[in-house]
């Protein structure tokens, strides 16, 4: 069954694809997911990558998707803020308005969900539910914020903390990108201190000391759930 599931993401279901539609994208998503459950299949295994502020989460996440062995939905958030230049609507996020994402919450269809620069993001909870029960496994990357909300909600998810070797190998990361202010270098470093104490929180803790090190730990990690 974990063979089957896996060649999904080999032919990806429509969800993935490109739309040329008046159609909301959810409501795309919606007909295209909703008679596509098989139940006789092994669910597939959600998987959160999470980890402080600058530790490199999506370094390690595009690395781990061309892995060997490695077949996941990467889950796409919903968005109320406006496309920029370049984005392609349901590969960077779903672009909704603030009533449908208002919608979302009232439902209870967020797995988390937060507001920030005054726009909302959120992972979906039945575009991910979807996948799982098609013996998909799906992978959020996401904050600890997001992470923590999740894990209370499904506490059977793989959560794996991405740590920095040490703080002033992360500091050196920070401010390597070179693209902030000394003073939003510093609340970020003060940010990561305080996320670091929620390691404890997750069941695998992974150190980022080389990317590709990491992702292939991960890999293994995410391989040795199916046993």
């Amino acid at each position: 069954m974990r063979e089957e599931a896996r060649n999904l993401r080999k032919t990806p279901p429509k969800v993935c694809m490109s739309y040329k539609s008046t159609k909301s994208l959810y409501e795309m998503i919606e007909i295209e997911t909703a008679f596509h459950y098989d139940f006789s299949m092994e669910k597939g295994t959600l998987i959160i990558l999470s980890g402080p502020s600058g530790v490199g989460k999506g370094t390690v996440r595009k690395i781990l998707e061309n892995l060997e062995g490695m077949s996941f939905y990467f889950s796409v958030s919903m968005t109320t803020r406006a496309p920029r230049p370049g984005e392609v609507p349901g590969k960077d996020y779903i672009y909704v308005s603030k009533e449908e994402f208002d919608r979302y919450i009232e439902k209870g269809n967020f797995l988390e969900w937060a507001e920030f620069v005054g726009n909302r993001y959120g992972t979906p909870r039945d575009i991910a539910e979807s996948y799982l029960n098609k013996g998909v496994d799906v992978l959020l990357e996401i904050e600890t914020k997001g992470a923590k909300q999740v894990i209370a909600k499904c506490p059977d998810a793989l959560s794996i903390f991405l740590v920095p070797p040490s703080m002033d190998a992360l500091e050196a990361r920070i401010r390597g990108r070179s693209t902030e202010d000394e003073e939003t270098i510093r609340r970020r470093l003060d940010r990561a201190r305080s996320e670091l104490e929620l390691a404890s929180q997750y069941k695998r803790v992974v150190v980022n000391d080389d990317a590709e090190r990491a992702a292939k730990e991960i890999r293994d990690i995410i391989l040795s759930s199916h046993h």
